[in-house]
Order: C-alpha cells, then structure tokens, then sequence
C-alpha cells in the first residue's frame, strides 16, 4: 500500500505554516535561526500529518487541524535538540546533518528547546473556539509530560522493578514515543468534531502505532544504513538501552510489528463504519510506517 497521495504537499503546507508562525514572532537572528535549522531541517512531519488525517477520519477538513499540527511538531523539535544534548544522549548527527548543539552551540540549543516548547502552546491557542483550544491544551500537555517520563525512564530508570523486561520496554515507550502519537491523534480527531466514539477509536490506533513506530525504529538502529536513518546507529546497544530486539529478539520484534500493523488496520476499520470521514489517508500512512527505512 502507498503512503497517502497528498502527503508531500500537507508536508509542505505544515513547512509553510512553521516557518510564518516562527518568523510571526520577530526572534533575534541566531535565535530565529537556530529554531528553523531544528524544526525544518528536514523531517517526516508525522505528528502534524497524523493530526492531519485523524481530522479527515472523523468528519473534519484537515486545515482545521494545521495549528495543532505546528503545536506537535515545536514539542517534537524541542525534543529531539534537548535529546541530543551531551547531558543526554550525547549525538552529533540528526536527520543527516549536524545536531543543532554542534552547529551552533549548546547554550542556544538548549533555548532555541525552550523556545520551541513555550511556542507550542501559543500556537495551539489559535485552533479553534476557546472549548476546543483548552482541550487541545489538555492533550498537548499530557502528551508532553509522559513523553518526558519515558525518556527519564529511558535514560535515567526508574521503571517498577517486579514488571517483567517486556512490560518495562512497553512502559517506557507507551510513553516516550507512543504518548505524542496519541496526542497527535487525538488531537486531530478533536479538531474535526469527533463523537466520543471515535475519539476512543482514534486512541485506540494510535497506541498500536505508537508501539508499531518503536519496534520499527529499534529495528532500524541494528539493521538500518546511517546514510537512509540519517543518524548514528546502534547507540542504543552500546548504551546499555532496552530496545525491542535486545528483549524479544529480532524475528519476534518483527511479528510483533505485524500485529500492531493488524490491530491498527482493524481499528480503523471500525472508526471507518462510525465516520462520513475517510480513514483510507490513517491506514495507507501506518502501513508505509511498518515498513519504513528511515
């Protein structure tokens, strides 16, 4: 299955949407460019497409999502720059170039991070009458916290000690990618006036997705090209990491792929007999990401 035939141009129209919403804000230079040399250096733009799609998945336009879709995409940057941080994860290459710590300077980084997070929830004020913008909040905000908490359990523990290696790695995940997926989703599904079943149905596909992401991603890290991830390989095992192949093996983190890829496509199966929207964009998209190279 193809990805959604218009996904280049809602890549591009979110780009332009970024770009205006930065330059909207009259940053000083360095700072202004450091913040573009983040969050449009490249880039799936999956957080905004998900939104996207998951508006249209439930009666909506899409457009109505576009200021949720930049709001998910700053909290993704500030992420991905304060990740990257030598305090962190210590990496020097993102997306194929240098991270924004070593191409500037890790003071900036880490307030070009700050800035994007604070931005994010400006931008997320204007979707919408004042109800949907405070719900939008509400999903923001949780989907940043818990991605927060995974990443704290990913780097520094703190994961229950009695939950099996499995349970953890979903724990730690569910949370440090899964949560802004669901965001994401949810938020794009609020956008287009989604009825409370759908919006159940829409959770429910992007917590296999989530999951879906991860094992694919983690895949990538030993058996990916640096060239195609763009990024150093294999940090993850030499850190000492839980990953999904150190847990579960290769060939059994990929079935687990195939059965998130069912449960996913099931699910919107069933959001497509409760919506006049079109769920064909959601189910082409997760099936291109079960077999991602990059």
């Amino acid at each position: 299955m193809n990805l959604p035939a218009d996904l280049d141009q809602v890549r591009a129209m979110f780009d332009q949407r970024i770009g205006a919403f930065i330059i909207s804000k009259g940053f000083p230079a360095n700072l202004h460019d450091a913040i573009s040399y983040a969050i449009l250096g490249g880039g799936k733009r999956l957080r905004p497409a998900l939104a996207w799609y998951s508006s249209i998945a439930c009666n909506g336009t899409g457009d109505d999502a576009l200021d949720a879709g930049v709001a998910l995409e700053l909290i993704h940057a500030f992420s991905l720059v304060h990740d990257d941080l030598p305090a962190v994860d210590n990496d020097s290459l993102r997306r194929g170039r240098p991270t924004l710590h070593i191409h500037t300077n890790e003071p900036m980084a880490i307030l070009a991070g700050d800035a994007m997070l604070s931005l994010a929830y400006e931008a997320v004020l204007g979707c919408g009458d004042g109800t949907i913008a405070l719900q939008l909040l509400l999903e923001l905000t949780k989907g940043t916290r818990s991605m927060i908490v995974g990443q704290v359990f990913d780097t520094l523990g703190g994961l229950p000690e009695d939950a099996t290696p499995e349970a953890q790695l979903e724990l730690i995940h569910r949370n440090k990618t899964g949560a802004l997926l669901v965001a994401s989703c949810r938020m794009g599904a609020i956008c287009g006036g989604a009825s409370d079943r759908q919006l159940k149905l829409i959770t429910r596909f992007a917590h296999a997705l989530g999951l879906q992401f991860q094992v694919v991603d983690d895949l990538l890290d030993i058996e990916g090209s640096p060239e195609a991830v763009g990024k150093a390989l294999g940090k993850d095992q030499i850190a000492g990491k839980m990953t999904y192949p150190g847990v579960l093996g290769v060939e059994r983190s990929k079935k687990r792929i195939l059965e998130l890829s069912h449960q996913a496509d099931e699910t919107l199966k069933e959001l497509g007999s409760c919506s006049n929207g079109s769920v064909e964009p959601l189910q082409r998209l997760a099936a291109g990401l079960s077999r991602r190279t990059k």
